[in-house]
């Protein structure tokens, strides 16, 4: 009767715990890296692919696609950097967040040096990069994980 009753508790628990769930997603992020990993290594390749087109177009032709490139690749690693946290401590930090979101403008806002931009434009990424950059400090500064 006793056996009984911790088989049928133990089953319920199987359906509750919460194992089976974390093993899961730490699956799929361990997938979503490989993959990432994979990404990387695509855009290294076609980085040093396009390197000895500069010989015959010209540097300015040429350095657009190298530089958006590396910050594209910046982008990745720092993507890989939040999926890392997220597996050690079981959270995403927001300035991991904001590290990539400004990568990412960051390469916008150089992108934009090569093509037809208008003021608006670049008045509108500087602003947004600002923001961001406030915000990071200010989650840095007020975060819980902070040491007085």
């Amino acid at each position: 009767m006793i056996h009984q009753e911790i088989t049928k508790r133990k089953s319920i628990s199987l359906l509750t715990d919460t194992d089976w769930h974390q093993r899961t997603i730490q699956l799929i992020v361990g997938i979503l890296m490989l993959v990432l990993y994979f990404w990387i290594g695509t855009g290294i390749l076609n980085l040093m692919s396009n390197l000895p087109h500069i010989l015959k177009d010209g540097w300015a032709n040429v350095a657009e696609h190298i530089i958006i490139d590396v910050v594209l690749i910046l982008a990745v690693l720092e993507l890989i950097r939040i999926l890392q946290s997220y597996l050690a401590v079981g959270r995403v930090k927001v300035t991991f967040i904001l590290d990539v979101a400004l990568v990412v403008l960051i390469g916008e806002l150089i992108g934009l040096w090569y093509k037809a931009y208008t003021l608006t434009a670049v008045g509108l990424h500087i602003s947004v990069i600002a923001v961001l950059t406030l915000l990071r400090i200010v989650s840095i500064r007020f975060s819980p994980d902070a040491v007085d």
